[in-house]
């Protein structure tokens, strides 16, 4: 335990979390990974748990505790070998209720909010579309206002929890014309007319629901928009500090989940006489992995208690991402390769941690996209600022 920055608490609920995760999770993971398809069951059992509220404010259900219990959850979701699991959870938590806790008024949060943290409600975030990824500012969906009602058209894909979630945070063009400065965010039903969804086929992330959505004269209440109209650009910037550095720590944590994987196959696999974590070239290439693992995990706990103290920190979580899920992938790949011909086995870890964390360096901004946000900071001197 780093007790720069996790108490006895913190680890008191680390091992909590690892009992439920290896009682209520891990038995089922095989078959979501196969199906597709997570249990409705243990949304609930979450929601009962109090996980879903770890960071949201309590008269909503929540439990309102400091960021480091979210690190703890997230690096515990990564041990359980399903990234498709931990995005649907992490998806749900970080990226849908954090736009109806920072935008939603009282009556969006008292259905909504109250509803995800209780796991009666799942929520889904949906602003990547099929002709405009990282280009946020590009989408074509729009929200026509009409009245008392707005009226969606347009199209959202890669969206996890596309499918099975009860609502939709879902990002539109209020004024077309504006570019970035007339995006909107809006919450509505998973059940309302014109709303479809296609289920995608993935390399990895299994277990998830990711989803191409159609929104066809999808007709909601004026009173379903999250905040100030025009303001949904500022908004999604905003919260992208969190999810990139979410991606950094999922990255960190898979990471070591592999090499702890490796190394424990390494000190029972025997070659030529002895275990195979005795020879020094398999040991110094280790050695290499667990200090490049090391680096980014400090890294992001310190960027985590910039976080927590209410520093916009979307440089450094932007560079979390870039570095992290680049190392995750290098630690992997070599991990599958100590284990020989079972890394290339489904019996074991490897073969779906290799799938799963490809996605690290795509999702949540490529890192193409994120070297370009950072050389703007760096090199042209460019600043972000949080929306007001």
């Amino acid at each position: 335990m780093n007790s720069m920055y996790f108490t006895e608490e913190h680890q008191l609920f680390r091992e909590s979390l690892q009992d439920f995760l290896k009682k209520e999770v891990v038995p089922h993971i095989d078959k979501w990974e196969k199906t597709g398809t997570i249990d409705r069951f243990i949304w609930k059992k979450f929601g009962d748990m109090g996980f879903f509220g770890l960071a949201y404010p309590e008269e909503y259900g929540g439990l309102n505790l400091d960021l480091f219990y979210t690190v703890i959850l997230l690096e515990e979701l990564q041990k359980v070998n399903s990234a498709g699991f931990a995005a649907a959870i992490w998806a749900h938590i970080y990226l849908a209720m954090t736009h109806l806790n920072k935008e939603g008024d009282d009556a969006i949060k008292s259905k909504y909010l109250s509803g995800s943290i209780s796991g009666d409600l799942i929520g889904c975030l949906c602003i990547t579309e099929p002709f405009g990824g990282s280009d946020v500012a590009g989408m074509r969906t729009t929200a026509v206002k009409d009245g008392d009602t707005y009226v969606l058209n347009g199209s959202k894909t890669f969206i996890t929890n596309g499918v099975y979630s009860d609502y939709l945070v879902v990002a539109a063009k209020t004024k077309p014309e504006d570019g970035n400065k007339g995006i909107s965010i809006f919450v509505m039903d998973r059940d309302t007319p014109g709303i479809t969804s296609t289920k995608l086929d993935k390399l990895g992330w299994r277990a998830s629901d990711t989803a191409e959505i159609a929104f066809d004269n999808v007709v909601i209440p004026a009173s379903n928009l999250m905040g100030e109209e025009g303001k949904g650009f500022p908004y999604i910037m905003q919260h992208f500090a969190l999810e990139r550095l979410i991606m950094g720590i999922n990255a960190h944590a898979r990471a070591e989940y592999a090499l702890e994987s490796a190394l424990q196959y390494m000190s029972e696999r025997t070659a030529f006489g002895k275990t195979i974590n005795k020879f020094q070239a398999l040991r110094h290439k280790v050695a290499d992995l667990y200090a490049d693992m090391e680096i980014c995990k400090e890294f992001n706990y310190s960027v985590a208690y910039r976080l927590n103290r209410g520093e916009y920190v979307v440089k450094e979580a932007t560079m979390s991402k870039l570095k992290s899920t680049k190392m995750a992938d290098e630690v992997i790949y070599q991990c599958l390769q100590f284990l020989g011909g079972y890394g290339y086995m489904e019996d074991y870890p490897m073969a779906r941690l290799l799938r799963d964390s490809r996605l690290g360096p795509i999702g949540g901004g490529t890192s193409e996209i994120l070297r370009e946000i950072i050389a703007k900071m760096v090199i042209d001197k460019k600043e972000y600022k949080p929306a007001t």
